[in-house]
C-alpha cells in the first residue's frame, strides 16, 4: 500500500544522535525540540556521504511524519559530539592543534577498519605507506565506523609510530 506523503509536513530539525548501528542500517535522532525520536536510515546518511555517525553528534536534517513515525529524509549537516579540550590520543599531546588544522586535507580510501579493535588503516592517494586510523579520531570527527573502500579526506601527521590521521571527514563532506 502506497503511503501518502504530505510535502508540506517536511520540516528542518536539529537534534542529537541517540544511537546509530551501521550493521542494522538505522538509528535514531532526538530532536532539540522534543517529540518522538526520528528514524535515520543508512541510505539517507549515505546520501550525505557517510556510512556511520557517532552517538552524540548533532545533526541538522529534513524530516517528515509518516503513519509509522517521524523519519529523516535528508541530512543537511553533522557536527561531531562535544568533547573535553584534552588530546584524543597521547600522540597528539605535544601537537599545536591550530598548526595541525592548517595542514591540507589528503584524499584517501579506507583499507580496513575494525570497530571492535578500535583502529584500522587508510591509503592516501599517491603515497605507498598506510595511515593509522584510531576510533577516537573518528568519533571526534563525527563518524563511528568505516567501510573498506570508503573515500575520506584526512589531516595526517607523522606520529611516534608512523603516519596517523588527526582528523577524518567523509569525502563528500570535505568537498562541500
Amino acid at each position: 500500500m502506497a503511503e501518502d506523503v504530505n510535502l508540506s509536513s517536511m520540516q528542518t530539525v536539529r537534534g542529537a544522535v541517540k544511537w546509530f548501528d551501521p550493521t542494522k542500517g538505522y538509528g535514531f535522532i532526538v530532536s532539540d525540540e522534543g517529540g518522538p525520536d526520528i528514524l535515520l536510515h543508512i541510505n539517507v546518511l549515505r546520501n550525505f556521504g557517510q556510512s556511520s555517525v557517532a552517538d552524540g553528534a548533532v545533526v541538522k536534517l529534513i524530516a517528515h511524519g509518516t503513519t509509522r513515525g517521524v523519519q529523516a529524509v535528508e541530512v543537511l549537516e553533522i557536527e561531531p559530539p562535544k568533547r573535553e579540550d584534552v588530546p584524543v590520543l597521547s600522540d597528539f599531546a605535544e601537537l599545536d592543534m591550530s598548526e595541525v588544522s592548517s595542514q591540507p586535507m589528503e584524499a584517501a580510501r579506507v583499507k580496513w577498519f575494525d570497530k571492535g579493535k578500535g583502529f584500522g588503516f587508510a591509503n592516501v592517494f599517491g603515497r605507498p605507506e598506510d595511515v593509522f586510523l584510531h576510533v577516537e579520531v573518528l568519533r571526534q570527527s563525527g563518524l563511528a565506523d568505516l567501510q573498506p573502500g570508503e573515500a575520506l579526506a584526512m589531516r595526517v601527521i607523522e606520529g611516534k609510530r608512523g603516519r596517523m590521521a588527526v582528523e577524518v571527514l567523509a569525502w563528500e563532506a570535505a568537498v562541500s
